[in-house]
């Protein structure tokens, strides 16, 4: 007699196993909702001062938002750098929408030779910014990201001893304007790209020391310059897949974007109230200190030998 067996190629997990599976993940379900809940709260929290801040000296407050990501709401510098960008693109649309009642083209045509040079140059750097940032470790890219934080904070602190117009340093022939502004837009979306960042703290004194702009009008022309800077490195970090994480976008990009145009609405009202060279003097010692916190911290852990 001839018995046949049949044995399974894959045997059945025992009951449990699959509880203590499901026990698992279902304790990592509140874990998780309770990170997000926390990131969106923070994230509000924190835009709307920066934002009021940033209002109050004519900045967008990018470079303040970059401590916040990487050091309060956890993320990864790789993951900070390409979500502050997203919020930068809000906030430069909102200002945009916002000074669009009260623009005066007859300003912008004398600066337009400058506004386009910067643009072909920042749209360039601002391209392969995000490629190059892949390239780079993660101690690496946090050692750059330091310096550049730290020499915003110094140009913010020697900014607040300068005169806000002075003559231009660069000769008005076009001959002159139009390379040096692509020369300094290189500059500009390369460190756009990079931090994550609108580019103003570096484009404002640009238009003012280099082209002769007076304040106001460097302002929306900053915001000019910036919002294809800004767009390109979005698109080119999403070609890379840096927004992925959708939770991303309704935790952390909507509320601290909101937050970024509620402070920023506030801090155009409050201007004048206290002056902004004391302001700018004082934000860039918080930039040094809040960068030196985060990421000079984040490379020492890095650095620190295992025992």
């Amino acid at each position: 007699m001839t018995i046949s067996l049949y044995i399974p190629l894959t045997k059945k997990a025992p009951k449990h196993h699959l509880l203590m599976k499901k026990n698992n993940s279902s304790a990592l379900e509140p874990t998780n909702r309770s990170l997000q809940v926390r990131r969106f709260r923070l994230s509000f929290l924190y835009a709307v001062p920066i934002g009021v801040l940033g209002g109050l000296i004519g900045l967008g407050g990018a470079e303040f938002r970059l401590p916040v990501l990487a050091g309060t709401l956890g993320y990864s510098i790789r993951q900070a750098v390409p979500l502050n960008l997203a919020v930068s693109l809000i906030t430069i649309a909102a200002s945009l929408a916002i000074r669009g009642s009260t623009l005066s083209l007859g300003q912008m045509i004398p600066l337009l030779p400058a506004i386009f040079s910067l643009i072909a140059g920042a749209v360039i750097t601002a391209f392969f910014g995000a490629a190059i940032a892949g390239r780079l470790s993660n101690e690496q890219l946090e050692r750059i990201i330091l310096v550049l934080l730290v020499v915003i904070g110094i140009a913010l602190i020697v900014e607040g001893f300068l005169p806000q117009q002075i003559p231009a340093f660069l000769p008005p022939g076009l001959s002159w304007r139009i390379p040096a502004g692509i020369l300094f837009g290189l500059a500009i979306g390369l460190v756009s790209s990079l931090l994550g960042v609108a580019g103003g703290e570096a484009i404002i004194p640009t238009l003012v020391f280099a082209f002769g702009a007076d304040i106001k009008t460097a302002g929306t022309a900053s915001l000019l310059v910036s919002l294809p800077t800004v767009l390109v490195g979005v698109m080119k970090y999403a070609s890379r897949g840096a927004f992925v994480d959708r939770t991303a976008l309704g935790n952390t990009i909507a509320p601290m974007g909101v937050g970024s145009v509620i402070g920023a609405i506030i801090g155009g009202m409050l201007v004048g109230i206290v002056p902004a060279a004391v302001l700018k003097v004082t934000l860039g010692v918080i930039l040094n200190i809040s960068a030196f916190r985060v990421f000079h911290k984040a490379n020492f852990s890095n650095e620190k030998p295992e025992s």
